[in-house]
């Protein structure tokens, strides 16, 4: 399986099934994890900040820093690759006061804010996430299958076991 790392104010969009999309140290950074199973497609976003605002020329330099601008074209990338908006399954992880205790900037609260914002002005909801708290967490995304792996600290859970391969007609059973 080849492993595709997203590293930090990154994206990356999958469509081979067997790639895995790996993104590490989440802290006060989302990653967002969108999959289509009908389409085998699937995206994972690393973002760092809520708004572009504060930084317009790093924004157009680099889009997938913030999250109202990264979101937007990490979904144009999967739509490219045959996603389809009501077939998108979507989770987020991240958003920790790791580095700020006292939530003085409270930067993983705002990045989460924001999160639910782009996506519901989008038409999606969230199927699942593992924000805020103080710990820093990895997410892998399979392509082809939609598995989805969470790692806080040294513990490893799916949060997605699988969806049926591209053409199969029978959806997993059981919680």
């Amino acid at each position: 399986m080849e492993q595709i790392v997203v590293g930090i104010a990154d994206c990356k969009v999958g469509h081979v099934a067997g790639q895995i999309l790996a993104t590490y140290a989440l802290g006060s950074c989302i990653g967002l994890s969108v999959y289509d199973p009908k389409a085998a497609v699937g995206g994972l976003l690393h973002y760092m900040l809520p708004d572009s605002g504060i930084d317009p020329e790093r924004s157009r330099a680099n889009p997938y820093m913030f999250a109202d601008t990264g979101i937007p074209k990490l979904l144009e990338q999967v739509y490219g690759q045959g996603a389809s908006r009501r077939s998108l399954v979507a989770h987020a992880a991240g958003g920790a006061s790791i580095m700020d205790p006292q939530a003085v900037f409270d930067i993983g609260k705002r990045n989460y804010l924001a999160l639910r914002k782009i996506l519901w002005k989008a038409g999606i909801l969230l199927s699942g996430e593992a924000v805020g708290g103080a710990n820093s967490r990895t997410v892998r995304l399979e392509i082809g299958s939609g598995r989805l792996w969470l790692q806080v600290g040294g513990g490893q859970k799916e949060l997605v076991a699988s969806f049926p391969q591209k053409g199969g007609n029978t959806w997993p059973t059981g919680s």
